[in-house]
């Protein structure tokens, strides 16, 4: 009998298996060869079954009913892939042992764990665990499969993640639904992130800002000039500031303090997913998941970049030659220069900088492989220049400066300067030319904190110094009214570093290192719980800023008010994420942190039966539509709102919490039979899709689901035969559409996305 290997998605699988069969038969949903059968989950296959699947009373929201507490948890097919999970359990008839080769992950482990339950395979498990889709790691992972039980502890790990989920969202959103009338998400982790934004949203809010004056002079000393700053109280007096400034015009003073010293620079740590995801929000705007999607293509698709989900910013002594191999490969190409000019001598397994083994878990840092990169798009190539341009920066040595600090006194006034000087750019020269901090002489560094005053610092390039026992001269001084500025609102870059040492204000990194066990979500979940939040209505982005809406504003309010500030603490709920990691390097019981999961859950239920009801008016004005319940009582009639709870997996699949409504199931609508047209497409729902006057939906609307394609899109009428193939095939037939200016022009519509249903446009070539 054959080894079947299952991979967690089919390029992956067609990946695997033209390494280990390259002569295999393409059967379509799998490939076999003479030793192995090769095939694949679509993502989730299966999932947390919904309340009502344990009594049919929760498909009306009661908050008597709760709490609901299964004794064992059900899992049930998603209905959209159940022919791929069919398919996985003929194939293991035919297999004497099986290969997990789902992503080498938390998720990918609960991928393969769920699908080993639902069939219950019995067959003997090896475990494909690598880092990149490259040939040579396949060949060399398939040569060094792990055995199966030695990933027990994440599997728990993954279970306990994602019943704690389901746990605290079905119950909470329930609860708060139907208490307040109004569909409000309530999440493990999603919560403490709204919480984070609310607070600083707070923070903006209350502060007040003082205005001050500060005072600068320009001194001079044979042919060195620099510019100093006032030191002493702050002046909140125009007239004093200008008196200053005033008296040390042309006068002569002398330098009471300067210190020179050397400082070296050494290169950023290597990308974990949540530093590139930061740093590709501050330098082309990209939201997390976009980050996200961009680097798991770049992994899956083209192959040039090893696993990307890591929280590690380091490698381990194996890394250190293929690091090697790679830099040599570099030489030939875009970055030619950069890879000629590079040290390999410097990337050693004693430069901790870089190799620190006790740092690397399950994956190293993120680094490019030993395959070129083929065609990338515009976005796919801004991210891959950075993980090179990180990369190759570690081949350079520090840079270095001097540091010169000076402090001059005129007519009893002191005046700090601080200038530094470029005296080798070092690893710097792989930064593109605007980020260099070499700067031209002159060029001001922007301090990180506005509302302290300005320590003048310098960066120039050109040699400084002076001579302390020589006097200098005041040639020019001025005074400028400034004022304290708010804290800023959270852009996505930010408050994934806040999520990352759970919102702790933590600027050393080693002590943000040792905080990743405990942040909020894991870096390949944060970008998920960030997409989120907009989705429910909870935050909107204005350009990079992060602004709470009315309806995220109450409900953090409600859920503090309802005495469980517990589900909104950063903190705590980095601890139960630490604690998750624990279980998975077997250090803490799944069922302990599960037993407390209970009495949390438990706790919220007593605390918001209590609470009384929000104000008709406290989730806005369009409140059905932003998920204001239609009426009181104890059924809630909740809208028509996305409403998924809990944590968001790889896949974007949620649990959809159910409401009253449940006859639409089966294609029939409050008012009357409907006619269905087609399976709703989106990831877990059951619902089918229905003509409304303005677009064609999910009959589950009233359960959460969110799909709806409106009738008409870029001036083209969409009808019902265009849906189907939007659907079935992911597109319509090739159409003309008129430009503004008269001319047509040949495009498809695409759906782009199958959650929400969202279409676009795709120029078709002439």
């Amino acid at each position: 009998m054959k080894t079947l290997v299952i991979a967690e998605k089919p390029d992956m699988g067609r990946t695997i298996a033209a390494v280990i069969e390259p002569k295999a038969k393409n059967n379509r949903t799998y490939l076999e060869g003479e030793q192995y059968i090769i095939t694949w989950a679509i993502g989730h296959l299966l999932g947390l079954a919904e309340p009502d699947a344990y009594d049919s009373k929760y498909k009306r929201w009661n908050i008597a009913d709760l709490p609901i507490i299964p004794d064992q948890f059900k899992i049930v097919p998603n209905p959209r892939t159940k022919d791929q999970l069919k398919i996985i359990g003929e194939l293991a008839k035919r297999a004497s042992a099986i290969v997990n080769a789902c992503d080498a992950g938390r998720e990918g482990q609960y991928i393969f764990a769920l699908i080993q339950q639902q069939l219950k395979l019995r067959q003997p498990v090896k475990r494909l665990w690598i880092s990149d889709l490259t040939a040579e790691s396949i060949r060399r992972g398939f040569d060094g499969l792990k055995d199966a039980a030695e990933f027990e502890n994440l599997t728990y790990a993954a279970r306990a993640r994602s019943e704690a989920d389901w746990l605290i969202g079905m119950n909470a959103s329930r609860a708060f639904t139907t208490r307040h009338n109004a569909l409000l998400s309530v999440g493990r982790v999603q919560t403490p992130v709204l919480a984070l934004i609310y607070d600083r949203e707070m923070e903006i809010e209350a502060f007040q800002s003082q205005t001050f004056y500060e005072v600068a002079a320009w001194f001079r000393q044979e042919g060195v000039e620099y510019r100093g700053v006032r030191q002493g109280d702050k002046l909140t007096d125009a007239e004093t500031a200008e008196a200053i400034a005033t008296s040390v015009k042309g006068k002569t003073g002398q330098i009471i303090k300067y210190e020179a010293k050397q400082t070296k620079e050494y290169p950023y740590r290597l990308y974990d997913l949540t530093l590139l995801q930061r740093e590709a929000n501050a330098k082309y705007g990209y939201g997390a998941k976009k980050t996200l999607d961009i680097a798991q293509a770049l992994y899956e698709k083209h192959k040039v970049i090893s696993y990307p989900r890591t929280n590690s910013n380091y490698v381990t002594e194996q890394n250190i030659e293929g690091m090697h191999k790679t830099l040599n490969l570099l030489k030939n190409g875009t970055y030619s220069e950069l890879a000629l000019g590079a040290k390999p001598e410097l990337v050693h397994k004693n430069n901790k900088g870089v190799c620190n083994p006790s740092r690397v878990e399950d994956h190293h840092a993120i680094l490019p492989t030993l395959k070129r990169p083929g065609t990338l798009s515009k976005d796919e190539q801004n991210i891959y220049d950075l993980i090179v341009r990180r990369f190759l920066s570690h081949f350079y040595p520090a840079a270095e400066y001097k540091q010169h600090t000076v402090l001059t006194e005129v007519e009893k006034h002191q005046f700090k300067t601080s200038v530094k000087e470029l005296l080798s750019i070092g690893w710097k020269v792989v930064l593109g030319s605007g980020d260099q901090e070499q700067g031209a002489s002159g060029k001001k560094k922007a301090k990180k904190n506005s509302n302290e005053e300005e320590e003048a610092e310098e960066w120039t390039d050109k040699a400084f110094a002076v001579q302390p026992d020589l006097p200098v001269q005041c040639t020019k001084s001025e005074f400028k009214e400034k004022a304290t500025q708010p804290p800023k609102s959270y852009t996505e870059g930010t408050l994934l570093k806040a999520m990352e040492s759970a919102g702790k204000q933590i600027e050393n990194e080693e002590l943000r290192d040792a905080m990743k066990d405990s942040g909020l979500g894991t870096p390949a979940t944060r970008a998920a719980t960030i997409e989120r939040l907009k989705n429910v209505g909870y935050i909107t982005m204005q350009g990079k800023k992060m602004q709470l809406t009315l309806k995220g504003r109450t409900a953090i309010e409600l859920i503090r008010r309802a005495g469980v500030d517990l589900l909104t603490s950063p903190e705590m709920t980095g601890q139960w994420e630490r604690r998750l990691h624990q279980i998975s390097k077997g250090e803490a019981e799944q069922d302990k942190f599960m037993e407390n999961v209970k009495k949390f859950t438990l706790s919220i239920i007593e605390k918001v039966r209590v609470q009384a009801p929000a104000a008709a008016d406290a989730f806005g004005e369009d409140a059905r539509g932003k998920g204001k319940g239609k009426g009181r009582g104890t059924g809630n009639k909740a809208g028509n709102k996305a409403m998924s709870v809990g944590k968001t997996t790889k896949t974007s699949t949620a649990h959809s919490v159910s409401s009253k409504g449940a006859t639409a199931q089966s294609g029939t609508a409050s008012s009357g039979a409907r006619e269905v047209l087609a399976s709703c497409p989106s990831p877990g729902c059951t619902g089918h899709i229905i003509e409304g006057k303005k677009g064609y939906g999910c009959s589950r609307f009233k359960e959460g689901c969110t799909f709806v394609v409106w009738k008409e899109y870029a001036g083209k009428k969409i009808t019902s035969t265009m849906l189907k193939s939007l659907i079935e095939k992911g597109s319509t037939q090739v159409l003309s559409f008129k430009r503004k200016d008269g001319s047509t022009v040949k495009a498809r519509i695409i759906l782009k996305d199958v959650v929400t249903g969202q279409l676009s446009g795709e120029k078709q070539e002439a």
